[in-house]
């Protein structure tokens, strides 16, 4: 069953941030970008889908091609996250209009948006594979993990797992598919706490109430800071999170405070008294230190 519908865009958005976001794996085994189309596989309530949007002229076009009924609330939803529009960038463009820091920042990139993984449980599992691996060997990881947990959608492209399929692996299974016994512990624990009912994802934010719901994940053994952080951040858009225990936030710190050597970067106390000072907008800020890496300096 095919469904089409439309997204429009806000004015200035620049489609590039959710092709980078997207087109991660050059495999292209469960998300692939070919030129203004993203193709991207999912499960979404059991059932798999394959999502393929084209964005252009201000919109956004997805025909969701669905091996099973889906609630139109929940697709809207998934496309808002992967298309980044839960985080306006303009409260974080007017706070350092004036900053001697960011605002040059800003002018390069205006409009840089956070793009989100397409669930929360697929943010939450992406930063704990990604968690102190560098980027190509956690693509690796990922891309190892959708084809042990995830199913393929009838077109081919494969969908990213759902808490239950990925709580049905062994531990034995992931460890010999070189996942640290660590990190295959607290997939399979999170994995069968959302399975169970235990942990509920999608409503944890759903009364405001951001302590309790870090509390609730950091009590996940497992699971810390840095993930908690980086999860809010790609599963929920929260605008407010503070990664401070980022390496990359805090080298791109470092070299705005004219320190041009990654080895004296500051350290996780300095760079979270440094990011204070950008609430409640802490997100675009490790945004536009990300984005920093890839300019030149000065």
């Amino acid at each position: 069953m095919v469904t089409h519908f439309a997204i429009d865009l806000p004015a200035g958005y620049d489609a590039g941030h959710a092709f980078a976001f997207h087109g991660r794996d050059a495999t292209g085994l469960a998300e692939a970008v070919e030129g203004t189309r993203i193709r991207k596989g999912v499960l979404l309530d059991g059932v798999a889908l394959r999502l393929d949007l084209d964005l252009h002229d201000g919109r956004a076009g997805c025909a969701v091609d669905a091996d099973g009924a889906v609630a139109p609330d929940r697709l809207d939803a998934l496309l808002r996250n992967m298309l980044g529009l839960r985080i306006d960038p303009a409260p974080f463009a007017a706070l350092t209009a004036a900053d001697a820091l960011f605002a040059p920042l800003v002018r390069r990139q205006p409009g840089l948006r956070v793009i989100q993984s397409a669930t929360v449980f697929e943010a939450l599992t992406w930063a704990v594979i990604g968690q102190q691996i560098n980027l190509s060997f956690a693509i690796a990881l990922r891309r190892s993990f959708i084809e042990q947990a995830g199913r393929p959608h009838a077109s081919g492209l494969w969908c990213y797992p759902e808490a239950p399929d990925v709580a049905r692996l062994d531990l034995d299974r992931l460890t010999s598919r070189k996942f640290s016994r660590a990190k295959a512990e607290t997939l399979l624990r999170l994995a069968r706490l959302v399975a169970d009912g235990a942990l509920d994802l999608d409503g944890l934010l759903d009364d405001g109430d951001i302590a309790q719901a870090e509390a609730r994940l950091l009590a996940v053994k497992g699971i810390g800071p840095w993930t908690v952080n980086y999860a809010l951040l790609r599963g929920y858009g929260y605008p407010d999170c503070s990664l401070h225990g980022d390496v990359a936030v805090r080298t791109a710190i470092g070299r705005l405070l004219g320190e041009a050597d990654p080895a004296r970067r500051p350290g996780i106390a300095a760079a979270a008294a440094f990011l204070q000072a950008y609430r409640p907008q802490r997100t675009m800020a490790a945004a536009y230190c990300w984005a920093s890496l890839n300019q030149p300096a000065g």
